[in-house]
């Protein structure tokens, strides 16, 4: 892992490590693939205007997030079947989050229910996300164990009412937990490590919900409930009385609503571009969010982020924190806890990097004056 430079580099020894169905499960997009590679190239656009003399011998990349210290403004996104990629799972992101001083946040379709998590990762910051399901009982009885075994915060995730059409998965015939069929079998002799992994430890199933046989579109529609509204956002409200972040806003209307129904925190975010295809780069739309709501909840930023340098973007831009999801699981597949904490490293690496250059040694020093965005920019 230590020679791995960039997530670039993870990003390629994870495609050599797993299974094309796998590596294209995280790698890829919805439809087209336009929405992440428009994220993508927001902060590939961006360019920094750099102070010099400024004495950068120390730089504090820690910050505050929901009112508790974080080493770096970044957390760990929920990320469904994860142990699909590593068998070691959400519990070695989550311990390896610890280390680095940021949240992490276990996911409703995760492969690791709440209370082995707690056990695995006792001192880390845990979030849980939350999709609400057509059975409201069940999404209320998810609440209750994510209270009962200590998660700090709840994720309230709203952009998928139904599935993206993730056209990679569908060419791959993706299922979760994968099946062996002729093709799988070719697989295996291509990445007998990954095989060997999965077919000698407990099988893959779901934590929080019973056992399912099929794609993650099938899954998506089958449980997840098109219906909800914000109604839906006010009952959560009233249940979970810790903090609460909604997932997925992509316009200032809904992040005005959030705010006065009581939310923390919002995450602007078109899930990696993995739903709506063509939907808003959120870096694009960060400025105008936060300057409608930025001083009455915290605004975090997800999707394209795959280099710290991106985090000093997002961040001058006014967000309190950025979320991860790609980025990580590229260093779980390449090697499992190790590659995470390769992950957290190289980030915090090219964060601090990036500052000292750019003439700054605070996270609060940074400012719309250290950044110009692309010219698609509606900020």
């Amino acid at each position: 892992m230590a020679a791995a430079a960039t997530i670039g580099d993870l990003r390629r020894l994870a495609g050599r490590r797993a299974p094309r169905a796998v590596f294209d499960y995280v790698d890829g997009a919805a439809e087209s693939e336009r929405s992440l590679a428009r994220a993508r190239q927001g902060f590939a656009d961006v360019e920094f205007h750099p102070r010099v003399l400024q004495g950068v011998t120390d730089v504090d990349t820690s910050t505050e997030i929901l009112g508790a210290p974080a080493a770096l403004p970044l957390v760990c996104a929920p990320t469904g079947f994860t142990r699909m990629m590593h068998t070691e799972g959400e519990p070695a992101v989550a311990k390896a989050a610890g280390r680095g001083g940021v949240p992490y946040a276990l996911s409703t379709v995760g492969t690791t229910d709440p209370e082995t998590l707690q056990a695995a990762a006792p001192d880390t910051r845990r979030w849980f996300q939350l999709y609400v399901w057509r059975d409201r009982d069940a999404a209320g009885s998810l609440v209750q164990r994510a209270r009962d075994t200590g998660f700090e915060a709840m994720v309230f995730t709203v952009d998928t009412p139904v599935a993206g059409q993730r056209l990679r998965d569908v060419h791959n015939g993706l299922t979760v937990p994968p099946r062996l069929t002729p093709s799988t079998l070719v697989d295996m002799a291509l990445h007998p490590a990954w095989w060997l992994d999965l077919l000698s430890t407990e099988p893959l199933d779901f934590a929080t919900l019973s056992n399912f046989d099929g794609t993650v579109a099938e899954l998506v529609n089958a449980l997840f409930d098109p219906a909800i509204t914000y109604a839906d956002l006010d009952w959560l409200r009233e249940v979970w009385d810790g903090p609460l972040i909604v997932k997925g806003i992509q316009d200032v209307a809904d992040a005005y609503e959030c705010v006065e129904r009581g939310a923390d925190a919002i995450v602007v975010s078109n899930h990696g571009g993995r739903q709506l295809d063509r939907s808003p780069t959120p870096l694009h739309l960060l400025p105008s969010i936060v300057q409608a709501v930025g001083d009455d909840i915290e605004v975090y930023l997800d999707t394209g982020i795959v280099h710290g340098a991106d985090i000093v973007a997002a961040l001058a831009h006014g967000a309190d924190a950025c979320l991860i999801g790609r980025a990580y699981l590229y260093g779980l597949m390449a090697g499992g806890e190790d590659g995470v904490d390769r992950a957290l490293a190289i980030l915090h690496e090219e964060m601090v990097r990036t500052m000292q250059l750019l003439g700054v040694t605070s996270v609060a020093a940074l400012d719309p004056g250290r950044v110009s965005l692309g010219s698609g920019s509606n900020g």
